[in-house]
């Protein structure tokens, strides 16, 4: 595998790798140009000046990479490389600063507790790990707007029951959470004010549970609420009434339709903190909103003499919708039951309901 990866093909994934004997390891991409560090490479910088030219390729063993820890796990959630392993993770100060640029994210915070405590860890524990519903992110915005209102002025007494909805929150989300449903609008009020300010989701997000004033944050909540009345004549819906899964046909981006036929979902973005991300939109003219972005393929993989895997697809496997497996996993992914993937042969043929030779 290491002399796979010395191809150096990989200038943007991060890789995860495990085999049979027990080994585990993290390669941060693999294909890392050599610049002068005097530069800000996250702006335009002069083209001209030979010193801004790169100067080789950083070789595999000076990259980014964990083999092995100490605490027997690593994690990625499209976040920091020096959060991989917690306590064991690479140190940010033993490398160039452009190697590693992304910021850690409320996924991370939320999978590094978890690995942490976990023990004899199954396929099954893993799966019940990796769909844990806990949100950091929306610990953090709604435990600001909560003391934002309990210092409230009684202009905002027209709230009181919204929050009282969010105060009794556990911070978890799932088809009946009506918080889940006000904390979606909270942010979408936020993304379309001028208040919305910082770099990346996490920044953002930081910046409307710190960086606000109170006066602004009862702002945004009223305008939420707001929101809400426009799109279904109440502030206090269930999350899956709001959060739907819809597809119709084999068109990679859907136009999503309330008239429409569609499924409801528990899970959310991972701008939250969702180890399960379900990121949504909506089309003009539609008020409920429809994932788009997350786990689309979703796996848990045990090596040992065979493989042992289970997985999950968005929807199914066919985009043809009269196929029987255009939407046969709607039911599986909304309820977390993963299937046993056929990895080997005699899986396969056991399945099979058709077999031909070529020419046939």
């Amino acid at each position: 595998f290491r002399e796979m990866m010395n191809i150096r093909t990989n200038s943007s994934n991060n890789t995860l790798y495990a085999d049979a004997d027990g080994n585990i390891a993290y390669y941060h991409g693999n294909f890392i140009p050599k610049r002068n560090v005097q530069y800000d490479y996250s702006k335009p910088v002069d083209g001209s000046n030979p010193d801004t030219d790169w100067q080789g390729i950083h070789d595999l063993k000076d990259n980014i990479f964990l083999f092995n820890p100490e605490n027997g796990w690593i994690q990625n959630c499209n976040s920091t490389p020096f959060t991989a392993a917690g306590a064991y993770s690479p140190k940010k100060e033993d490398y160039p600063y452009y190697m590693a640029t992304f910021p850690e994210n409320y996924r991370g915070m939320a999978a590094i507790p978890l690995l942490e405590a976990a023990e004899n860890v199954t396929l099954e524990s893993l799966i019940e790990m990796a769909y844990d519903p806990y949100l950091p992110g929306a610990e953090h915005i709604i435990s600001g707007l909560i003391e934002a209102y309990d210092s409230k002025p009684s202009k905002f007494a027209v709230m009181d029951e919204e929050m009282a909805i969010l105060k009794a929150w556990d911070f978890k989300t799932s088809e009946t959470s009506k918080a889940m449903s006000l904390a979606h609008y909270y942010l979408l009020a936020y993304n379309q004010s001028e208040y919305r300010a910082g770099k990346g989701y996490m920044g953002q997000l930081k910046n409307l549970a710190d960086g606000i004033s109170p006066a602004a944050k009862m702002e945004l909540f009223v305008k939420a609420l707001e929101l809400m009345k426009e799109d279904y004549g109440t502030t206090q819906i269930a999350w899956a009434e709001i959060n739907r899964y819809q597809r119709m046909n084999g068109d990679i981006y859907q136009q999503f339709d309330d008239a429409q036929p569609s499924v409801g979902m528990g899970f959310t973005s991972a701008i939250w903190g969702a180890l399960a991300s379900y990121r949504t939109r909506r089309n003009e003219g539609a008020k409920k909103w429809y994932g788009t972005v997350g786990n689309s393929f979703v796996a848990v993989v045990e090596f040992g003499e065979k493989v042992t895997a289970k997985s999950l697809l968005a929807g199914g496997q066919s985009g043809d919708p009269d196929s029987p497996h255009f939407g046969d996993q709607v039911g599986l992914y909304k309820n977390v039951q993963f299937k046993n993937v056929a990895y080997y042969k005699e899986d396969v043929l056991a399945r099979a309901k058709q077999t031909y030779k070529p020419g046939e």
